[in-house]
């Protein structure tokens, strides 16, 4: 498989996408849904990530985040997720979602029986306020788009709330456009 084009560009924020394989709709659970806001949280609180805005859907995570190294941030925080989310499965006897981890686990990955997350999480830059304005609107607008929610702030799982003023699931460092 060839090299991504996407590259982490310094400590300004970043728009990344992270997403399960096959598209899984993992977090249409609650539990593994609150495994992801977790590790966030933690991660949040050890200062190694900031987050300007965030979007869970049932089968992908976006987020404007931000770190001193935010490849290594996110490596960490899926491989964690990965194995807490397995765990959960595990303990729930879910041997559906178990069978398809695995049966959608790339060949090369020998060291692990199961896998939850894509390849990669498409880092992209954000350098200018008109683009951080067009991320800000796709993340909060994912949930409408889909026909989930008629208005982003009622999507639970996203930071649209905390741009109104509300409290969302995670804090969120703002960005004033």
């Amino acid at each position: 498989m060839g090299r991504s084009r996407y590259r982490v560009i310094d400590t300004r924020p970043h728009f990344v996408t992270s997403t399960t394989v096959n598209w899984l709709m993992l977090f249409s659970q609650p539990a593994l849904a609150e495994t992801i806001f977790s590790a966030l949280r933690f991660l949040q609180s050890q200062q190694r990530l900031t987050i300007h805005a965030y979007v869970l859907m049932e089968n992908h995570l976006h987020l404007i985040a931000a770190a001193a190294d935010l490849s290594r941030e996110m490596q960490s925080f899926k491989s964690f997720t990965a194995k807490a989310m397995i765990g959960l499965l595990q303990q729930q006897r879910s041997q559906n979602w178990l069978e398809e981890l695995r049966s959608h686990k790339r060949p090369d990955k020998v060291e692990s029986t199961y896998q939850v997350w894509q390849e990669g999480f498409h880092p992209q830059a954000i350098d200018s306020l008109e683009k951080m304005e067009q991320k800000l609107q796709y993340i909060h607008h994912n949930p409408v788009k889909r026909g989930y929610v008629d208005e982003a702030c009622h999507w639970r799982y996203s930071s649209a709330r905390n741009y109104e003023g509300r409290q969302g699931i995670l804090d969120v460092e703002v960005i004033t456009i």
